[in-house]
């Protein structure tokens, strides 16, 4: 058979095993954080004999699982690894990766992307070749540092990933005059909102959502966690009878008031007016909070695309027409990357998913 040929099927069998890993590590979208989400395929001889993924921070890591998925361990001294981000190489709340697939002795390792975090960072790729496994690099690599947006942004830029989301009508209104908004988007796509509620950290509103819409922001209609919940107040003007403070999720309220905090069971941080958006990044960045997804107002989001602080947008157009009101953001430096429609029995929507190409 033709040496280039031969090479040809070899790689479309490495996509084929990573893209397996890549669905595997998707089903911790909601649940590693602030861990990376990692999946791994062990094959031999052209089956996969092994599958595991990280389900949760604290928990076994996707290459363990994979392991421990198999009966007879003397098959691993012959398998090859599929893994989607380069094994650790450090001891956390779990042992190192790389020395475990060192212990069993496998043949070849297959990363798909590396990892940036510098207590890994090439060094468990060179755990694996010391040991003398073949190690091969960047298979489907794009996809890999895709699924892993939020982890490599904290890591990178020191700061959460930015998804703005926001619901217009087809003339470009985010509410009527009076700041009411409910409902554009229809009950699916409302659905879907939620569903991304639980794969983000947090959730930011300002103090005008908070006081027209009254808004929960938890995570009812899809199975999850809710997110912390951050609200922006200046002037501390908001008062307890709203749901932000009912004390069923963590709160973090941001204000530039030198008072104290007067409401039960929120964190209270008071920030400089200057510098207000950059600092409560920080503050965010501080506590470990990896991802945001600002939900509103259209003065808030509009903030964060004035600043350049956003990295993706995700914006439902309805089919509905307000004739006036509060008109939608306007995105800068953008690209759009997906649209997809949102069918439901009242209305079908787009949805349209843009990055920000400043970034």
């Amino acid at each position: 058979m033709n040496f280039y040929l031969v090479l040809l099927m070899m790689s479309k069998q490495d996509d084929q095993f990573m893209q397996r890993a890549l669905q595997l590590a998707s089903y911790g979208k909601a649940t590693t954080s602030p861990n990376p989400m990692v999946g791994c395929v062990i094959v031999l001889d052209g089956e996969i004999i092994g599958e595991g993924w990280h389900q949760k921070a604290g928990e076994p890591h996707a290459e363990v699982l994979a392991i421990r998925s198999i009966k007879n361990q003397e098959l691993l001294k012959s398998a090859t690894a599929y893994v989607t981000l380069e094994p650790c190489a450090h001891y956390g709340r779990t042992p190192p990766c790389a020395e475990l697939l060192v212990e069993k002795q496998l043949k070849k390792v297959v990363i798909g992307a590396v990892d940036p975090n510098p207590l890994v960072a090439g060094k468990g790729i060179h755990i694996l070749e010391k040991a003398g496994i073949e190690v091969k690099k960047g298979v489907l690599e794009q996809d890999c540092l895709e699924i892993n947006q939020a982890f490599f942004t904290f890591i990178q830029k020191k700061r959460p990933f930015i998804v703005l989301k926001w619901a217009e009508t087809a003339d470009g209104f985010v509410a009527r005059e009076n700041f009411d908004s409910k409902w554009i988007s229809n009950p699916l796509s409302r659905q879907m909102v939620h569903k991304w509620r639980t794969e983000l950290d947090a959730i930011l509103v300002g103090k005008n959502t908070a006081k027209y819409d009254d808004p929960q922001l938890n995570a009812r209609d899809w199975y999850g966690k809710s997110p912390v919940r951050l609200l922006i107040d200046h002037q501390l003007i908001l008062s307890e009878k709203h749901k932000m403070f009912d004390g069923k999720q963590k709160t973090i309220l941001f204000h530039t008031r030198a008072e104290k905090n007067h409401f039960k069971e929120v964190e209270s941080v008071e920030l400089s007016q200057k510098n207000f958006l950059n600092e409560m990044i920080d503050q965010l960045y501080g506590q470990k909070i990896q991802s945001i997804l600002v939900e509103g107002g259209a003065r808030t989001i509009q903030s964060f695309i004035d600043a350049g602080l956003w990295d993706e947008a995700r914006i439902f157009k309805a089919p509905v027409n307000f004739q006036k009101g509060i008109q939608s953001p306007q995105l800068k430096n953008h690209r759009l990357v997906s649209q997809e429609k949102i069918q439901d029995k009242e209305q079908t929507d787009v949805l349209s998913v843009f990055h920000n190409i400043a970034q």
